[in-house]
């Protein structure tokens, strides 16, 4: 079985009726649909289907050592929606979605891989993760 990884960053704009063109590496990962919910961050978790199903397992796995609460669970299952790929490449980011991870209508994004996932950032908020991640590897957060 071949997995899926995202990696790398690349700059979009989100459209005036809050669409998203996936790049063009990362869209052939999906198949006709994919996952959006709230991130680490106030970035927006983009998953495919298969990734969705690993990371809810983990969770529910989670929530049953008391590693995670029931809140947990509810809270990412209740903002979490299911978006349909178009035939252009393009995902609706929902609004609910937006105004957590900050991102206007007609605004330039970040859209960056993080693995297991794909990542929807506010391109002043993904500068400032940037930095504190390359720090951290740099060990400069000792």
């Amino acid at each position: 079985m071949t997995r899926t990884r995202f990696t790398g960053r690349h700059e979009r704009t989100l459209d005036p009726k809050g669409r998203l063109a996936l790049p063009a590496d990362y869209r052939r990962q999906f198949e006709s649909q994919c996952f959006l919910t709230f991130g680490q961050n106030r970035c927006i978790e983009v998953f495919t289907p298969e990734g969705f199903d690993a990371m809810a397992d983990d969770l529910l796995e989670k929530e049953r050592r008391g590693e995670k609460t029931r809140a947990d669970v509810r809270a990412l299952s209740h903002n979490t929606f299911t978006v349909n790929v178009d035939a252009q490449g393009r995902i609706n980011v929902d609004k609910e979605l937006r105004d957590f991870a900050q991102i206007e209508l007609s605004s330039k994004v970040v859209v960056a891989g993080a693995i297991d996932r794909m990542e929807i950032w506010n391109a002043a908020a993904h500068e400032a993760a940037q930095a504190r991640g390359v720090a951290g590897l740099a060990g400069d957060d000792d």
